[in-house]
């Protein structure tokens, strides 16, 4: 499914329809979706770290995800997983107004506490860097340019750790319902990902 946008278009309008798009989801398509996401995500990680190890280079050792909204893909199942197989898995932080996001390290039961927009995040001050960032998706192109939800922290985030000079992959989570049409035109701060995952597949590949 792909969501129309047209020149009248603005942000504000844009969101709200993807918003509604994603809303009109049934349960049996979430949990299918977020099933099947999971899977590819697992079955990812493991070869590029499988990859990475057999070319004698850092293995991906910490990986950042989100804690979902209510209607956002469910990823704590696999998050689970790969903490309690040895990598590190961080949450974003929101430091304040206008600034890059902050990612804390995360384990199952650990202490979380209410951030910024209701969003619950780890209670410790520790921070770490990733080396995937897996980022949540509001609507998404065929060359996964983003839509998020406005605030511009990923872009910020996103931006700061390439200025700084650190590696990392980005991978957008995003229902297949976010898929834009080819009239959507990034805004000039928009940091294009690496991928977008969805139910469907990737979009344009895999990283």
């Amino acid at each position: 499914m792909t969501t129309k946008n047209t020149l009248k278009d603005n942000a504000v309008p844009l969101r709200a329809r993807l918003r509604q798009a994603r809303a009109a989801l049934n349960e049996d398509q979430r949990q299918r979706g977020g099933l099947l996401m999971r899977g590819r995500l697992f079955t990812w990680v493991g070869m590029a770290r499988d990859a990475q190890q057999r070319a004698g280079r850092p293995v991906l050792s910490v990986i950042a995800a989100y804690w979902p909204l209510p209607e956002e893909p469910d990823l704590r199942p696999l998050l689970r997983q790969w903490a309690e197989a040895g990598i590190t898995v961080a949450l974003p932080a929101v430091r304040g107004p206008q600034q890059p996001l902050e990612f804390r390290p995360w384990m199952p039961g650990a202490p979380m506490r209410e951030g910024a927009y209701g969003i619950q995040e780890p209670a410790t001050e520790e921070a770490v860097t990733p080396g995937l960032i897996l980022v949540p998706t509001l609507g998404y192109t065929e060359t996964a340019d983003r839509v998020g939800y406005g605030g511009g922290y990923y872009d910020r985030t996103l931006a700061a750790l390439k200025n700084g000079g650190h590696a990392v992959t980005t991978i957008g989570i995003a229902w297949s319902c976010g898929r834009l049409d080819g009239t959507h035109i990034p805004a000039p701060h928009d940091v294009r990902l690496d991928a977008v995952l969805t139910p469907e597949g990737w979009v344009p590949k895999a990283p």
